[in-house]
């Protein structure tokens, strides 16, 4: 049993540089005075406070700080106020817009005209006065000077008295809200590339153009030997080395080792390895983000980190062929937990696939939850499960399964040991016990690794996810002359007999760890059948969310303007600018393909 007796919850930290985004609430009004405005102004500003309040009580940051709302100190009746605002909003550091109204406003004399920060407009379904009339003007404009803005519009009409948010405004605001977040809280950050091409994998050939362009993020690179250097010159906190080895021994489980005999590692290495991916862990960690620790010690520069909201690590082969693998440090770190208690995962991909890391990074920022990174490793149908196995699938799994299998290392919350209503979950870092966290490394075992791979030694994580939880796979990859575009697929992991587990996860790896996935099929295209979603799959990777997350990171890429052309989400779910519908009402994949192409990426024009 896991020791979790002395566990601490660590509270929200802001680990990374930069102001937190806020969150921008414009009241604009019908600036005639003598009467109109001042009829109208106390209404207004509620409803800016409202909104406020509700977004408040409703969202935090993904490292658990509440989120903080900036409302101007009037209402916006023109193009002076306007100006106000925006001198005020960039003083705040707010990241995303909302413009709130209940009443006609002069359109381009009212609006927020910066082209990067991401634009909803609330327009009041009421009679009395025309909100509904100004947003659809002023949605035209945006969309005439370019400027793509989210349009929300309740479905019933209400009175002016009722200060109540409707649960489709609060379903639309939520969404644009977290996705504009999401965008905000990448720009600036870094992508830190730890080694080079692994494997000649395409993903992890570093775009630097398209996480400036799409992300508004610097890359920065660091040769996987400023490791070794930290290691052989003792750069890391040896007070917190000697206290995660001893955590380390009482709760990470030695598992099988599967290599042969003769080819086994002595005891005395094997000790040696757990000491150094213990070091090589605290080292990424601060690479990525510094740690204040090294500055007392003496090593001033290396405190201060690269301010990299999320990494990835090469490994293979150049490192994995004479040192221990990445996985131990990979796992623990996408990992809510670790020895200085219960916390907000990093973000690391393993291979350095760039790609994963961005698609990771944007399912912990819509989620706040930690990811799962995975090879789509191998389509079984039934009639292959029942010819190796002898036993039929049943359930949602009759169809067919996915065997999503990362070569070593996964995010310990992917054993689904965490819960909410008594069904596994992922959940926020804020919301996790520590007896789930002791079920997570319960459940959890690390085995040494396959010699045969890596030469170099290592340990990685072996644990099988929990069914029935709802999860979204998906990926971003890249096109020459498209540029990025992203896939995904709602779906749940799903419980299979454990003979029939052992027989099929053993014709792989049994030492890594395993998530069946059944995605939702709806009968056309790509969703078809499961054996369709594996065919169409764009690359060997992929991230794993809980929950069914497509339409939250449909409106992000829209934000963004990365395009989406494979995803089972019905037509109702999805939010995008209101500009889209102009590139083609009836088909909204190639309206968003032709709206992204036309408006380029959110950065990479300005």
């Amino acid at each position: 049993m896991a020791n979790i007796k002395d566990l601490k919850i660590v509270g929200p930290v802001k680990r990374l540089r930069g102001l937190l985004p806020k969150i921008g609430i414009r009241p604009v009004i019908d600036g005639r005075r003598k009467g109109v405005r001042e009829s109208l102004e106390q209404q207004t500003m509620q409803m800016a406070r409202n909104a406020a309040k509700f977004l408040g009580q409703n969202l935090r940051h993904p490292n658990g700080l509440p989120l903080e709302c900036v409302i101007p100190p009037t209402c916006i009746g023109g193009i002076a106020e306007a100006a106000e605002t925006a001198e005020l909003f960039a003083r705040e550091g707010v990241g995303v817009s909302l413009t709130v109204t209940p009443c006609w406003c002069y359109g381009t004399e009212v609006m927020d005209s910066d082209p990067l920060l991401p634009k909803a407009i609330w327009g009041f379904n009421g009679t009395e006065r025309p909100g509904a009339v100004y947003l659809a003007a002023a949605l035209a404009g945006y969309s005439q000077k370019g400027l793509p803005t989210f349009g929300i519009y309740g479905r019933e009409v209400q009175d002016a008295s009722d200060q109540t948010i409707p649960v489709d405004v609060q379903n639309k605001l939520l969404s644009f809200t977290k996705a504009g977040l999401a965008a905000a809280e990448m720009r600036g950050k870094s992508y830190l590339s730890i080694g080079a091409v692994s494997m000649g994998i395409a993903g992890s050939i570093v775009d630097q153009h398209f996480f400036q362009d799409y992300l508004a993020m610097r890359t920065e690179v660091v040769d996987m030997t400023e490791i070794i250097r930290r290691v052989e010159e003792g750069i890391y906190d040896k007070d917190e080395f000697a206290r995660a080895r001893k955590w380390v021994k009482e709760n990470c489980k030695e598992g099988e080792d599967v290599n042969a005999e003769d080819a086994r590692l002595s005891r005395e290495r094997k000790d040696w390895q757990w000491e150094f991916v213990v070091k090589m862990t605290m080292i990424v960690r601060d690479l990525m983000v510094g740690n204040p620790r090294l500055d007392e010690l003496g090593f001033g520069e290396e405190a201060l980190g690269r301010n990299a909201i999320v990494s990835g690590f090469q490994g293979q082969r150049q490192w994995t062929d004479h040192y221990p693998n990445g996985d131990f440090m990979e796992a623990m770190l996408n990992t809510s937990l670790d020895w200085n208690g219960i916390r907000q995962p990093y973000i690391v991909a393993t291979e350095n696939d760039c790609l994963n890391a961005a698609t990771m990074l944007f399912g912990h920022l819509l989620t706040d939850t930690a990811q799962i990174f995975a090879d789509v490793r191998t389509y079984w149908s039934p009639e292959a499960v029942k010819r190796v196995t002898g036993k039929k699938l049943s359930g949602k799994a009759a169809g067919g399964i996915l065997h999503l299998i990362n070569s070593g290392p996964a995010t310990l919350d992917g054993t689904g040991q965490q819960s909410r209503t008594d069904q596994p979950a992922m959940k926020p870092h804020w919301e996790i016990t520590p007896a789930e966290a002791g079920k997570c490394l319960d459940a959890t075992k690390w085995c040494p690794a396959i010699l045969e791979y890596f030469r170099g030694g290592g340990y990685s994580s072996q644990f099988l996810t929990r069914g029935e939880m709802p999860m979204t796979m998906f990926r971003i990859n890249l096109v020459k002359g498209l540029g990025p575009a992203l896939q995904l697929a709602e779906g749940y992991a799903v419980n299979i007999p454990p003979d029939v587990h052992d027989a099929l996860d053993r014709r792989t790896n049994h030492t890594w760890p395993t998530t069946w996935f059944v995605p939702i099929l709806n009968g056309g295209g790509t969703f078809r059948d499961v054996y369709s979603v594996m065919n169409n799959w764009g690359a060997n990777h992929c991230a794993v969310s809980y929950g069914h997350i497509g339409d939250k990171l449909i409106t992000l890429a829209s934000m963004l303007r990365i395009p989406v052309y494979m995803h089972n989400i019905s037509e109702e779910r999805i939010f995008r600018p209101s500009a889209w519908t102009a590139f083609g009402a009836s088909d909204l994949q190639g309206a968003d393909y032709r709206a992204c192409a036309n408006f380029g990426p959110l950065y990479g024009r300005h």
